[in-house]
């Protein structure tokens, strides 16, 4: 049996704010953007490199009060996601060029590079060149 994880949902203030932070600052590729109805759309955005079939974000805007209050803080203070990627110091200048908020600056440890941004709502994530 072969399983896998398709996508996560992170929930959102707003469509159309996330989307230009995932595209515009960290790159990402719109994969899907359907409406839905008046108020709800299916919107996925994945990393450079995404290959249909690996996991990707499904970013569904707040629709209640509980919903809101989970925005920025879907893990309680922890670390969210992980983002790896083929180039730490390449990936990591252009994140801070386009304004990336880094919580934790660049550390090397056994196993790779690592630091901790935020997104735009304050979801903190592991960006980690793993080491070869």
């Amino acid at each position: 049996m072969k399983q896998t994880i398709a996508q996560l949902t992170l929930v959102v203030n707003d469509y159309d704010e996330a989307i230009e932070f995932y595209t515009g600052k960290l790159n990402f590729t719109l994969v899907e953007d359907t409406r839905l109805s008046d108020t709800k759309r299916w919107v996925v955005v994945a990393p450079p490199g995404y290959i249909a079939g690996n996991c990707a974000l499904l970013l569904a805007q707040a629709s209640n009060d509980e919903q809101k209050q989970a925005v920025g803080n879907q893990t309680g203070g922890r670390v969210f996601l992980f983002l790896h990627t083929d180039d730490f110091w390449r990936d990591y200048k252009s994140m801070q060029d386009k304004g990336v908020t880094f919580v934790r600056g660049p550390v090397t440890e056994a196993w790779g590079t690592v630091a901790i941004f935020q997104d735009l709502y304050g979801n903190l994530w592991d960006f980690i060149e793993p080491k070869r």
